[in-house]
């Protein structure tokens, strides 16, 4: 039997519909900010990440999915989707007239990491980006959207982390200062981050091996050696959020894994967040995570455009739910269940089925099933609150049967009229 590839997974309707949910959700959201949604495709060419994403970074040299297509062209599957956005919005010029855009879009990433429970190698992100202003209210509203995303689907007690890693005016003495202070602790440092102590310094400050947090936890500030520009602008992030009164942390050791990212960064946590590995899947990682790109649209071509976006991941929001015993799935309810016995009765619901959807009225069926005791269990499980049975006595004399499912109490009406008979009662 051929089986999935392993890091990949089905979703399987009865999890599908969970997953609706927390779309909708974040769509009604987005929607009340002015957001539009945007479809990228997932295969680019592989020089879009490396550009924007960072030759040295991990997702660039160990987990993106990049392979030669027959022309001998390098394309990746997409890790990530802001450089996918950014390449759109320059591509197909959305900046003309107007520069400012607030977009968004769903949909899987890929990455080839280690698979372990909570960790996929196609996992899903909602992902917002905010592009054509380098105003630090639009920081601020990136964070708000998320954090309002998350507390419509009912998580509590969010821990929000932010950071400022400056700009080019200051992030190059702050390396300096960086490099000054690992070197003397070089032999303590993992393996890896002792390569990136050489290629980005930044990259160690993300590390997760225990000891080199450790080292990192006493590392200088780059918060402390702000320049004038990037102070007011990390200033004018932490007063809006004051202001709104979304409640955050200050880490002074957050950078994020891109390159492109500049000033304001962030993440989102759930409550009871921890970094233990073999907990619950994924608790301890970030539910939402972005930050402000204001030199990645002229990197790959652009005109010189701020800009600041975040995404939020599916599985990981899931499993923050399913930890919380937060129900978010669609429930597959229907007001009316149409059961039939018989060829004829099965004809002539075909018409009435098409009747009811355009009257605009759900009705659920299960043309699969004979039995009318196996049909009204159906029934009973989408909580229909009536049943419509169609015989083949019925089908004959063109009448339907309406069972009330709550009292059992029956009435036959003429079969053309059934519609407005359930319009009518559905109105009470």
């Amino acid at each position: 039997m051929i089986q999935l590839i392993r890091g990949f997974r089905d979703i399987l309707p009865g999890e599908s519909e969970r997953w609706q949910a927390i779309e909708d959700t974040a769509r009604a959201v987005l929607s009340d900010f002015g957001f539009r949604e945007i479809r990228i495709p997932i295969l680019e060419a592989t020089e879009l990440f490396t550009r924007s994403i960072g030759e040295n970074t991990d997702i660039v040299e160990k987990e993106m999915y990049t392979f030669e297509d027959r022309k001998g062209d390098f394309v990746t599957l997409r890790p990530e989707a802001t450089a996918s956005i950014v390449r759109s919005y320059i591509q197909h010029k959305l900046y003309a007239g107007d520069p400012f855009h607030k977009l968004f879009t769903t949909g899987p990433m890929f990455r080839r990491e280690r698979p372990q429970k909570g960790r996929y190698r196609q996992f899903y992100q909602i992902s917002i980006e905010s592009l054509g202003s380098e105003s630090w209210i639009i920081d601020a509203q990136i964070i708000q959207i998320f954090y309002n995303i998350l507390q419509e689907l009912k998580l509590k007690n969010l821990i929000v982390q932010i950071n400022s890693i400056g700009d080019s005016q200051c992030r190059p003495y702050y390396k300096k200062l960086l490099v000054s202070y690992f070197k003397s602790r070089e032999q303590s440092l993992c393996v890896d981050c002792r390569r990136r102590l050489r290629e980005n310094p930044l990259r160690v400050l993300d590390c997760k091996e225990e000891k080199c947090q450790r080292i990192v936890s006493q590392a200088p500030q780059l918060i402390d050696h702000l320049c004038e520009s990037c102070h007011r602008h990390f200033k004018g992030v932490l007063e809006f959020l004051d202001e709104i009164e979304l409640p955050y942390q200050l880490n002074p050791y957050l950078v994020r894994g891109l390159d492109y990212y500049t000033k304001t960064v962030f993440e989102i946590f759930g409550e009871n967040a921890t970094k233990t590995e073999g907990e619950e899947p994924s608790v301890g990682n970030a539910l939402v995570a972005g930050g402000r790109y204001d030199n990645l649209i002229k990197l790959l071509g652009g005109e010189d455009t701020k800009a600041t976006g975040a995404a939020m991941g599916m599985e990981r929001v899931i499993a923050a739910l399913k930890l919380k015993g937060i129900k978010s799935s669609k429930s597959a309810t229907s007001p009316i269940f149409l059961a039939q016995l018989g060829n004829l009765a099965k004809r002539k619901s075909l018409k009435l089925l098409e009747d009811f959807r355009k009257a605009k009225i759900q009705v659920a069926e299960s043309f699969g099933r004979d039995s009318l005791k196996a049909q009204l269990k159906m029934a009973d499980r989408v909580e229909a609150q009536y049943a419509l049975i169609l015989g083949q006595q019925e089908a004959l004399d063109g009448t339907i049967i309406i069972r009330d499912m709550k009292t059992g109490k029956q009435e036959t009406v003429k079969l053309e009229k059934t519609v407005k008979e359930m319009q009518r009662r559905l109105k009470k």
